[in-house]
C-alpha cells in the first residue's frame, strides 16, 4: 500500500492525549511473513483532557481481535489507525494483529535484515507493529515476551526469564513507543562490563553476526569511555543492569538509542584496522557516545512532540562533540564540525528546505531529521553555554535532570531552567529555535589614537519559513593580534543583541588585527573587512586555532574565486602561508592536514551564487584541480619530508596521535601523486597493513589514472566484507573524472554486489554521485536523469532514504538556465509518479517550489 496524500501538522494544534497508560504487555510470535503481536494495555482517562476520543495509530496491520476488559469489540479501522468506544474509567485494552516483517522493505517497524528480526520505531514506526498511541508524550512501562526459534531474543530493559525459543524482558523506566526495540536472530555476543561510580556492575554486550566478532573491541571500549565521560562531565550514571548494542546491516540511519538496546547500522559500530579507516573509528566512537548519551538526554527526558526533536538531538549532538573534543583534538573537532555545518546546514537555511531548529509544521516527520535540527541545534546549545558560562551551564543541566526526569518536555522547559538558574531573560535567544535562516554578520573597524571600535551589523535573509527575521542574540568571541604577532587582547565574548552594535577596545599601542568569531562562536556568515595581508598575518600568528585555519580558508577562497572569475594564477602569498603552517612541527599533524584542504566545489558554487554570479561546475572543477597542482609544485621540496616523517611505523592504533600523523602523510601523498604519477601511492598500497593507508593509496592511484589493477585487486581481497565493499563502490564514484562520472555510476549499479535496497550500498553509489559536484551537474543533464531514475525505483521500497537523497536537488536555483530547466524536468517527472510516498512528495514539492 502506498502512502496517503500528505497532511500538514502544526505545533500550534498540539493537545495532550486523552488517556494515560499505566503499563504495556506485548507478546510476539515471530514468523517472517505472519508475525502475531498481542498487546495488553492498561488505560485510564486523562483528567481534564479536552479530547476524549480513543484513537490508536496503526499502519499496515491486520487486526485479528480486540477486547476491552475481556469483552470483544469491533473498532472502526482506517489505514491510519482505529477508534473505539471506551469506558469513562480505567480499562484494559487487548488486541492481536498480524504483520509481515519480510515484506517490510521501508525498514520501519519490525522488519528483517539477512534473516534477523529488528525494529526501527523512531519516529513513527511503532504503529507498524501494533495499535498504539504512537506519540512521544505517551510514556509507559513495557513488559515484552518474544517467542521464536532463534538463539538470541532481545528487547528493552532487563531480562526477566528465558527458555527454549522464548524470552521475557521488562523495562522499569517509562518510555514512549519510539524507544521500543526488539531483535531476534543468530547473533554472537562480544561481552564486557562497566562499574558505575556508585559501584553497580553493568553487563555490556555487542551483538554481531557470526564472522564479525573480530570487529567489536573498539566499539566496546568506546561504550565504556562514553559511560565514564558522562559520569565525570555531566554526573549521569547508567540506570539498568544491562546495556546491549546490536549491529544491523539494513538500517536507514546511523543508530538508534532505544532504552538499553541500541540498534546500530553495522557501519557505525564494526571496526578493525584492516577494514576501517581512521575516519571510521572516530565516527564510530562519536555515534556510540551519541546514542549512549541519549539515555538521559532523550530517554529519561524525552520530547513532548516531534516539533521538539531538537530538544534531544541538538543537546546530544553537542554532548557527543564535547566528548570527541576531549578524546581527540578539540581544535580539529571544531573545524570539522564547522566544515560539516557549512556543507550541510547552511544550504538548508539558504534554500527551499529552510526551517527553524524547532519547526512550526511538518507533513512527514522523517523529513525533519536534518542538519538544522541536529547540527544547528547543537550550535544553539554551544552559544547558550558560552553566554551563561561553564558553571551556570553545569548548574542548569543539573536542574534540568532533576526537574524533568521521566517527563516529555519542550524547548520552553529547557530554556526555563537556564532562566531560573541564571536570572537571564532568554526571550530573544529563543529566536534561534523559532526563526529559520543563517544570519549574515558584517564587521568594520575604526581606529582613533589607541582605540579600536568594531562596528557590527546582522541581517538574516527572509525565507519561506520566516518572512521577517528579527535580530538574534549573537555571542561574538574576539581577540586582538598585534603587528608583532603577539596577542594584545585575549578572547572576549561580545554579546550582540541589536541589528547594529559597536564595541570599543581602549588603551592599545598600535592598531591590531581583529580576530573575530573565534571558535566559530555563532553559526553565521561573517564578512570582515580584512586585506589579504591581514589574513596572512592571522594565519601566521592567531592564537585561536579555528580562526587561524579560517583565515587560510578565506585566502583560499579569494585565490580560487580569482581563478574562476578572471583566470588568475593561485595566490602566492596564500601558498607561502600554508607552507609555513604545514612545515611547523610544533603543530598537531591533524590540524596541518586540515590546512591542506580546500573549500568544496559546492561551497565555491554557493559563494559565487551569493555574489550574484552563475557558477559553472566545470570551471570550478578546473580551478580546484589547478590549485592542487600549484600546491604540489609549491610544496614539492617539503612534501617528501612530511610524508616520511609522519608515516606511522608502529603497530596500528586508532588513537588521535596516530590518526593525525596518517592524515598528514596521506594529505602529502595526494599532492605528491600529482608529480610522480602514482609511484609512491603504489608503494603504499602494496605495503599497507591497514585500511587507512590502503584506501588512501587506492584513491590516489585511481586519481592518477593507473588504478585499474588495484581496483580489481581490492575487490578480490574484500569481496566478502560488505562494509569495505561500500568503500570500494564509493571511492570509484568520488574519484571519477566529471566527464565519466555518470557512466561510472551506471556501470557500478549493474555490478552483482550493488544491492540497491540496502541503504548503505545505495548511499555509497548514488550518495557519492550526488556529492560529486562537477559530475552530478554535468552539462548534459545525464546526472540528474540518472539520480531521478533511481529515486523513482527506490521510493516504493524505502521512502525515507529516497526523501533524504532528494536534497541533492535543493540548490538547483544556483545554476544556469539550462541546468535549472533540466532539474525541474526531473523533479516534475518524479512528482508525477503514481502513489509517490508522502516523504518524497513533501521534499520535492518544497524543493520544486523554491
Amino acid at each position: 500500500m502506498r502512502d496517503a496524500a500528505p497532511q500538514t501538522i502544526y505545533l500550534a494544534d498540539y493537545t495532550p492525549y486523552g488517556f494515560i497508560i499505566d503499563d504495556v504487555a506485548l507478546h510476539f510470535d515471530l514468523d517472517p511473513r505472519k508475525t502475531r503481536v498481542k498487546s495488553r494495555i492498561s488505560f485510564r482517562p486523562t483528567p481534564d483532557a479536552s479530547d476524549k476520543t480513543f484513537f490508536l495509530h496503526g499502519e499496515n496491520l491486520s487486526l485479528v481481535s480486540a477486547m476491552i476488559d475481556g469483552t470483544p469489540v469491533s473498532p472502526e479501522v482506517t489505514p491510519q489507525g482505529l477508534t473505539c468506544a471506551v469506558p469513562d474509567a480505567p480499562f484494559v485494552w487487548e488486541a492481536e494483529v498480524e504483520i509481515d516483517p519480510m515484506g517490510n522493505t521501508a525498514l520501519e517497524g519490525l522488519y528483517m535484515s539477512n534473516g534477523m528480526y529488528c525494529t526501527q520505531c523512531e519516529a513513527e514506526g511503532f504503529r507498524k507493529i501494533t495499535y498504539y498511541p504512537d506519540r512521544p508524550d505517551v510514556m509507559a512501562v513495557f513488559t515484552v515476551t518474544i517467542n521464536g526459534p532463534h538463539p538470541v531474543l532481545l528487547s528493552n530493559g532487563n531480562p526477566v526469564s528465558s527458555g527454549k525459543d522464548t524470552a521475557e524482558w521488562h523495562d522499569p523506566w517509562p518510555k514512549p513507543a519510539y524507544l521500543f526495540a526488539l531483535v531476534a536472530g543468530d547473533l554472537v555476543a562480544h561481552p564486557g562490563s562497566f562499574t558505575t561510580k556508585s559501584g553497580r556492575k553493568v553487563d555490556l554486550n555487542l551483538y554481531v553476526r557470526p564472522g564479525d566478532e573480530g570487529k567489536c573491541a573498539f566499539g566496546m571500549q568506546a561504550l565504556k569511555d562514553s559511560m565514564k565521560w558522562d559520569e565525570d562531565v555531566y554526573g549521569r550514571e547508567y540506570d539498568l543492569d544491562l546495556f546491549n548494542i546490536v549491529a544491523v546491516d539494513d538500517f536507514n540511519m546511523g543508530a538508534m538509542e532505544n532504552k538499553g538496546l541500541n540498534i546500530f547500522n553495522s557501519s557505525a559500530v564494526l571496526a578493525s584496522p584492516e577494514t576501517s579507516t581512521d575516519m571510521n573509528f572516530e565516527r564510530i566512537e562519536a555515534i556510540i557516545a551519541h546514542e549512549y548519551f541519549h539515555n538521559w538526554t532523550g530517554n529519561r527526558i524525552t520530547c513532548r512532540d516531534w516539533f521538539q526533536l531538537c530538544l534531544k538531538e541538538g543537546l546530544t549532538v553537542y554532548r557527543d562533540s564535547q566528548f570527541t573534543s576531549d578524546m581527540r583534538s578539540a581544535a580539529v573537532k571544531r573545524i570539522g564540525d564547522v566544515i560539516d555545518l557549512r556543507a550541510r546546514q547552511f544550504p538548508e537555511d539558504q534554500g527551499p528546505l529552510a526551517h527553524p531548529v524547532r519547526p512550526e509544521s511538518f507533513q512527514e516527520i522523517n523529513n525533519f531529521y536534518t542538519a538544522t535540527v541536529y547540527e544547528k541545534g547543537a550550535e544553539v546549545i554551544g552559544m547558550l553555554k558560552l553566554l551563561v558560562g561553564d558553571a551556570a551551564y553545569s548548574k542548569a543541566l543539573d536542574l534540568y535532570f532533576d526537574r524533568h526526569d521521566g517527563q516529555a518536555c519542550t524547548i520552553e522547559d529547557w530554556l526555563q531552567v537556564f532562566e531560573d538558574t541564571t536570572g537571564r531573560d532568554l526571550g530573544q535567544f529563543k529566536r534561534w529555535y523559532s526563526q529559520a535562516g543563517t544570519p549574515q554578520l558584517s564587521v568594520t573597524e575604526s581606529w582613533d589614537h589607541g582605540t579600536l571600535t568594531l562596528h557590527f551589523k546582522q541581517h538574516t535573509p527572509a525565507s519561506a519559513a520566516t518572512a521577517d527575521p528579527q535580530p538574534y542574540v549573537l555571542p561574538i568571541a574576539v581577540g586582538l593580534i598585534g603587528q608583532d604577532g603577539d596577542e594584545v587582547h585575549e578572547t572576549t565574548v561580545l554579546e550582540m543583541t541589536q541589528a547594529e552594535q559597536s564595541f570599543v577596545f581602549d588603551d592599545l599601542g598600535t592598531r591590531p588585527v581583529a580576530s573575530v568569531l573565534r571558535g566559530f562562536s555563532a553559526p553565521v556568515v561573517l564578512t570582515q573587512d580584512l586585506s589579504d595581508a591581514d589574513r596572512a598575518h592571522l594565519l601566521a600568528h592567531d592564537t585561536d586555532p579555528f580562526n587561524r585555519w579560517e583565515q587560510g580558508r578565506m585566502l583560499a577562497y579569494g585565490s580560487l574565486l580569482g581563478m574562476i572569475r578572471e583566470g588568475k594564477a593561485p595566490n602566492k602569498d596564500w601558498l607561502a602561508g600554508i607552507r609555513a603552517v604545514i612545515g611547523d612541527e610544533t603543530l598537531d599533524p591533524a590540524y596541518r592536514a586540515l590546512m591542506l584542504g580546500l573549500p568544496s566545489q559546492s561551497d565555491l558554487a554557493r559563494a559565487l551564487s551569493e555574489a550574484g554570479d552563475t557558477p559553472d561546475p566545470d570551471i570550478i572543477y578546473a580551478a580546484t584541480e589547478a590549485t592542487r597542482a600549484a600546491m604540489a609544485d609549491a610544496f614539492a621540496d617539503l612534501l617528501p619530508t612530511l610524508y616520511r616523517r609522519h608515516t606511522v611505523d608502529a603497530p596500528f592504533e586508532p588513537n588521535a596521535k596516530q590518526a593525525g600523523k596518517r592524515a598528514l602523510s596521506n594529505a602529502a601523498l595526494s599532492l605528491l601523486t600529482r608529480n610522480d604519477d602514482g609511484v609512491l601511492a603504489q608503494e603504499q598500497y602494496d605495503a599497507a597493513d591497514n585500511m587507512t593507508q590502503q584506501l588512501s593509496a587506492l584513491a590516489n592511484l585511481v586519481r592518477a589514472g593507473r588504478g585499474n589493477k588495484a581496483v580489481e585487486a581490492f575487490e578480490a581481497q574484500w569481496k566478502a566484507d560488505r562494509l569495505v565493499m561500500d568503500k570500494w563502490f564509493g571511492l570509484q564514484v568520488m574519484e571519477a573524472d566529471p566527464e565519466d562520472a555518470h557512466e561510472v555510476v551506471e556501470t557500478l549499479t549493474k555490478h552483482p554486489d550493488f544491492n540497491w535496497k540496502n541503504p548503505n550500498r545505495f548511499r555509497a553509489v548514488l550518495g557519492a554521485f550526488a556529492a560529486h559536484h562537477a559530475g552530478f551537474h554535468h552539462a548534459s543533464g545525464a546526472g540528474y536523469r540518472l539520480l531521478a531514475d533511481w529515486l523513482i525505483q527506490l521510493d516504493p521500497v524505502n521512502p525515507q532514504t529516497t526523501a533524504r537523497m532528494c536534497s541533492a536537488f535543493q540548490t538547483w536555483k544556483r545554476y544556469d538556465a539550462d541546468r535549472q530547466d533540466m532539474i525541474k524536468a526531473e523533479l516534475d517527472r518524479i512528482l508525477s509518479q503514481p502513489g509517490l510516498s508522502r516523504d518524497t512528495t513533501e521534499m520535492l514539492t518544497r524543493i520544486r517550489g523554491a
